[in-house]
């Protein structure tokens, strides 16, 4: 570690509230799919920022665009027109199907927007009393009040409650629960088609068919959360139509601004329709900066990134399965295009973060006993091959028995 790295980290401990565990690697530069410290060393990077450098490190388009808005307008608030939103609102229209979006900063901003919007529509509508929420077990929607409370772990919830009265959680693997919850009192249900932070875990088929079958019959909201798993991430545009759900509210964020900070709740006509000018707001939300990012990132989506992430997603599923297939501390891979969760054993898991980055490769571990992949979304076969070897000598390393080779 250099001087000046030991330099930074003692600054940081001293004036930085430690709310994160950082790993100890000071990163200073970035190239496609890997990560440069200040020592020089290349890591190959499969957290991509936890799923927000969607073009990989020093795009060169998105570089480009943001100088290129840097040195005309950034920023003129909500208060006024600018020529970006409109289209990028349009852009995000025509591949959700919902007509309308609201433009913030973050994930849990866009699920703070949707849980609002919803409890707007009934009030607009006459119910006040309808005003509950469910969720589910293992959801994981962002850290403000609102977010906070429907997301389920008493780690994340117990040391600031009382949260937001109101919310019930039911199990996804079980969709009988939702029929007592889902009742004449819900506003909303939320729902991350792909649970992330839960590791990686698709909401089961049969569970999506019971919710939506219960928002139909009961008129309740159906929020979507795809911060995580939307644009693309899979492989779809968004993994909700995968189950055949057709939400009302969506919240997206982390891919749309490769790095920009961007968050959008999108939502149907019924529901825009029922909120009232200054019904909610945001200073920042839908700068020209960040929308100018947002739609370099979706010209790239729109003209062949999706369909390439299918591609990289099976070459670097089949080789995640060759894993299981060698090895009982490995048990199962779950997930869908880029975003990959690999089930290990505990004592795998406690070190597989530290193993891989003695190998120059940067996971996640997530619910425990989950490394997550979340690499870029424009990752190479090079790459994700190079990214197998290291993930099986991080493994061996960590204690799972995958052969050396």
């Amino acid at each position: 570690m250099t001087t000046h790295a030991s330099r930074i980290m003692a600054l940081e401990a001293k004036h930085i509230l430690q709310t994160y565990k950082r790993i100890p690697v000071m990163f200073v530069r970035g190239n496609g799919s890997y990560l440069i410290d200040d020592e020089g060393d290349e890591y190959l990077d499969l957290v991509s920022g936890i799923g927000v450098a969607s073009l990989g490190h020093a795009n060169a388009a998105l570089a480009d665009a943001i100088s290129d808005q840097a040195n005309h307008l950034l920023h003129t608030s909500n208060l006024y027109f600018h020529p970006l939103q409109a289209e990028v609102g349009s852009r995000l229209s025509q591949l959700s199907g919902l007509p309308r979006t609201f433009f913030c900063n973050s994930g849990t901003e866009a699920v703070e927007a949707c849980l609002k919007f919803a409890r707007r529509y009934w009030y607009t509508h006459g119910k006040t009393d309808r005003h509950e929420i469910v969720a589910f077990d293992g959801a994981f929607h962002g850290r403000t009040f609102g977010s906070l409370s429907v997301t389920s772990g008493t780690s994340y919830r117990q040391p600031f409650a009382p949260l937001l009265p109101g919310v019930y959680f039911a199990s996804p693997n079980n969709p009988d629960e939702l029929v007592n919850k889902i009742t004449d009192r819900t506003a909303a249900v939320i729902v991350e088609p792909i649970q992330g932070e839960g590791g990686i875990r698709p909401i089961p088929q049969a569970t999506a068919v019971v919710l939506k079958t219960l928002c139909d019959q009961t008129g309740t909201l159906l929020i979507a959360d795809e911060v995580q798993c939307g644009l693309g991430r899979t492989g779809k545009p968004f993994f909700s139509t995968e189950l055949e759900l057709k939400p009302d509210l969506m919240a997206l964020g982390k891919s749309l601004g490769s790095g920009m900070p961007i968050g959008t709740a999108l939502m149907s006509e019924a529901v825009a329709d029922a909120i009232a000018f200054g019904d909610h707001g945001s200073t920042y939300g839908g700068n020209l900066l960040a929308c100018r990012a947002a739609l370099v990132f979706l010209d790239a989506l729109e003209n062949g990134l999706q369909e390439r992430i299918q591609t990289a997603g099976h070459r670097l599923r089949a080789g995640l399965e060759k894993f299981v297939a060698e090895s009982s501390a490995i048990s199962e891979v779950r997930g869908a295009g880029l975003m990959c969760g690999i089930e290990v054993k505990p004592s795998v898991a406690e070190n597989i973060v530290t193993t891989a980055l003695n190998k120059k490769l940067l996971v996640n571990r997530t619910a425990e006993t989950v490394v997550r992949l979340l690499p870029p979304l424009n990752i190479s076969d090079e790459d994700i091959d190079e990214a197998l070897i290291r993930l099986r000598a991080a493994f061996k390393e960590a204690g799972a028995n995958v052969s050396p080779h």
